[in-house]
């Protein structure tokens, strides 16, 4: 039985070691387009997790001319293959934000995909307008 237990843990070490070298890191900084044509651009993430950008969106409910905006994310650093984050984009042409939080996936064929969720909040005149600002 003693002489078994080197063979397992080396076996354990190869089949664990092989496991590793098909995973490929999803790398947030770069540039993405979504399915409605909107385009963003993260800068590099920093070793804190932190990073900015900028998102111009392709659609919009806001009659004044569409502009790039800036954004401000951070990633959380405890899985670095699959990374879930966050990020906020002021927008430069009307009086809203939106928060978007996600995961960054790898996919089969190494293909980097990014899914998220967001709500915006745009200005409310008044207190009881704040129902439909969210």
């Amino acid at each position: 039985m003693v002489q078994a237990t080197p063979f397992l843990l080396v076996l354990f070490l190869a089949l664990g070691a092989h496991g590793l070298q098909g995973t490929k890191q999803c790398n947030l900084a770069g540039h993405w387009k979504n399915d409605l044509g909107s385009n963003m651009t993260i800068y590099e993430v920093k070793e804190n997790g932190d990073f900015t950008g900028k998102y111009l969106t392709a659609v919009s409910t806001s009659p004044l001319e569409i502009k790039e905006s800036p954004l401000l994310g951070s990633q959380n650093l405890t899985n670095l293959s699959q990374p879930i984050f966050g990020f906020t984009i002021n927008w430069s042409f009307s009086d809203s934000i939106t928060v978007f939080t996600g995961q960054c996936f790898v996919d089969e064929n190494g293909k980097e995909i990014l899914k998220t969720m967001w709500l915006l909040r745009s200005h409310a005149k008044k207190h009881g307008d704040d129902w439909k600002a969210t």
